[in-house]
């Protein structure tokens, strides 16, 4: 499931794809949606800012009719309850701190978001069904979801910035975390016979290995090994040119371990039988085993650190609003 932490883009696009659900219900389920879910400091959330939000959430229900996974739809509802909630929390703290939205930062969002739509008619459709008919409506709408916007970026988005300098100390501090096990990269071949293959069977296969290694030793690069392994390999990765990408020691067997420790970087080994299969493989890479730099990782470090410390941010930040907030859910 999908979770985002702040208003903008996303509340928006949330309020223009919900358009078209909202419009094809009958009167009778629109009025649903005005049912109240939840009071927030005496505002009332509906129905509709529910559905909006679920839809949000996990956007592939509008592929199925608007309708939710049932194995999943309480845990969307309840997600989308949440965020209902903490959108108006954190909305009512920018009008009590007095935010501002500059006029050309409205201007934008205005024309961003009648982008979204296909044609004139849609927009005017939009307008009917989600905001009376009332471009006040819909500016006062956008205008709350750039305040959201604005408070959440204050409270969690700046402060959950992590530096190269952080994510450098992380990786010193924990090394256990950046260690590499021992892995070789290969293309392999293998001839499998079937199970309880006769004596003749084997022999086929016997001399199908033998000139399939004959052909593998006179292959040059990896694409000429990989366009065999597709030819006359019966392993399940002749589909891939036989490529088995990056695999631990740990993970080979024993002997084409063995021999591919004695290889260098584009040799093809010799052939192998394993009961009654036959393999050969081309060592495209060696990685030993050790810890990976800082360099290869600095990136993916830094992003992970910054997920983390967003969620701690934005967990304080929701405790903090709904610690003298009145909430009901209905």
């Amino acid at each position: 499931m999908k979770s985002h932490w702040y208003a903008g883009a996303l509340l928006l696009l949330g309020i223009a794809t919900s358009a078209a659900q909202v419009a094809s219900h009958t009167p009778t389920a629109m009025a649903g949606l005005d049912r109240a879910v939840a009071r927030v400091n005496e505002v009332v959330l509906t129905e509709r800012d529910l559905l909006r939000e679920m839809y949000a959430m996990f956007p592939y229900a509008r592929q199925h009719g608007g309708s939710f996974p049932k194995g999943m739809e309480a845990d969307i509802r309840k997600g989308a309850l949440d965020m209902i909630v903490f959108e108006e929390l954190a909305y009512q703290e920018a009008l009590r701190n007095k935010v501002v939205v500059p006029a050309e930062r409205m201007a934008r969002a205005e024309a961003a978001f009648r982008k979204q739509f296909p044609s004139p008619e849609k927009y005017q459709e939009y307008l009917k069904f989600e905001c009376q008919g009332s471009t006040r409506v819909l500016r006062q709408r956008i205008r709350r979801s750039l305040l959201i916007e604005a408070m959440v970026k204050t409270q969690v988005a700046r402060k959950s910035v992590v530096s190269l300098a952080q994510a450098k100390a992380y990786y010193d501090q924990n090394p256990q975390h950046f260690q590499r096990a021992e892995s070789f990269s290969i293309q392999t071949v293998s001839i499998i016979p079937p199970a309880k293959a006769g004596a003749e069977v084997q022999k086929e296969a016997q001399k199908r290995a033998e000139d399939a290694f004959r052909k593998a030793k006179a292959t040059k690069t990896y694409r000429e090994f990989g366009l065999l392994a597709e030819k006359v390999s019966d392993d399940d990765w002749h589909v891939n040119m036989g490529d088995r990408k990056s695999v631990e020691a740990s993970k080979l067997p024993p002997p084409l371990l063995e021999a591919a420790r004695k290889m260098k970087p584009g040799e093809v080994s010799d052939l192998l039988q394993f009961g009654p299969n036959y393999t050969l493989f081309r060592l495209n890479g060696y990685t030993p085993a050790g810890k990976v730099k800082f360099d290869e990782v600095k990136a993916q470090v830094q992003s992970d650190l910054q997920k983390a410390k967003t969620e701690q941010l934005r967990s304080e930040f929701n405790k903090r609003l709904r610690k003298d907030a009145k909430i009901e859910l209905l």
